[in-house]
């Protein structure tokens, strides 16, 4: 079928999808595409593997890749997201700084994080067994389920503030919702060597429900306690990453020290192809440094103010 020159021309001028014009099952025992090799003139075609949400996609889109080495697939690790290149300077300079509280709503947020830690430390095993990759994998995830709450709610809120107002944002949402990506994408990375088991998941699940309401709400009442609240959050999550460099250099993590940086890693913070674990942790931990100086900068500012970190190239 996918041999036939006329048969092809006819499928690409047609707009229903390939899964309703070729049987599933036809489509997995092939699972390739085709393009006509238009530089030579010839009606040969060079065929190359690929999964079939990417065939159905393309054909139902009519796009055709720009490269190989750029292309996002559905499999495990893929991605094309990239964020800011930490320069090596960057990266040692980073250091655990704590911003004392000042006022009734920076003390408030203060002990919020204060007790959440200790809930998180009994919950995650951080507090009750030994520091292990394994122990360490189970922190990142459930810590980072968590961290990508705030950002996307405060995007969110504010971008509909924006919309019901009909007035300008002064920068806040983009670097809110860049924020929530961020975090994630520092989660998609642990999963890349733990997959959770269910009862993680539910753990997780009712966490994070907690959590979101408890933060919407706050984020409507107080935005500057919010801001705050994440700013002492992020304080704690340069802690925890500093003390997992300290294991490293300790030589209690060999396994994660000759571990390479999974592919998702390497692609979004632009590693070397030699990249390891304590790479990954070392760029994690700048991330989460630059949140906590990104939100205490943003509890001192009124909502209406520009967001000064919208001004940097």
């Amino acid at each position: 079928l996918f041999r036939l020159p006329i048969i092809s021309i006819m499928m690409k001028q047609c707009t229903l999808r390939i899964g309703r014009i070729v049987p599933r099952t036809s489509l997995r025992m092939c699972n390739r595409t085709f393009q006509a090799n238009r530089s030579s003139g010839s009606s040969a075609f060079v065929f190359r593997a690929m999964s079939q949400p990417q065939a159905q996609f393309r054909f139902y889109c009519k796009v055709e890749p720009k490269g190989n080495n750029e292309e996002a697939t559905l499999d495990s690790g893929s991605s094309t997201m990239k964020t800011r290149r930490w320069s090596e300077e960057e990266l040692n300079n980073i250091e655990y700084t704590h911003r004392p509280a000042k006022g009734i709503v920076d003390h408030l947020a203060m002990w919020t994080i204060k007790l959440t830690r200790f809930n998180f430390d009994v919950i995650s095993g951080y507090a009750l067994f030994p520091q292990t990759e394994k122990t360490w994998l189970n922190r990142i995830i459930f810590l980072e389920t968590v961290a990508g709450v705030p950002g996307s709610i405060a995007g969110t809120m504010r971008h509909l503030a924006s919309l019901r107002r009909m007035k300008r944002d002064h920068g806040w949402i983009k670097t809110l919702l860049d924020e929530a990506e961020n975090e994630r994408m520092h989660l998609l990375t642990a999963l890349q060597l733990k997959q959770p088991g269910k009862g993680f998941r539910l753990a997780v699940m009712l966490s994070q429900g907690i959590f979101y309401n408890f933060f919407f709400v706050a984020y409507f009442i107080s935005p500057r306690f919010c801001h705050r609240l994440v700013g002492y959050l992020e304080e704690e999550a340069v802690a925890t990453y500093t003390k997992c460099l300290e294991e490293f250099k300790k030589g209690n993590l060999p396994v994660w020290e000759k571990t390479p940086a999974p592919e998702i890693a390497r692609n979004y913070w632009h590693l070397s192809k030699d990249a390891t674990m304590y790479d990954v942790i070392r760029n994690i931990r700048a991330d989460e440094a630059n949140h906590r100086d990104v939100n205490h900068t943003l509890a001192g500012l009124r909502v209406d103010d520009i967001n000064p970190f919208s001004l940097k190239k």
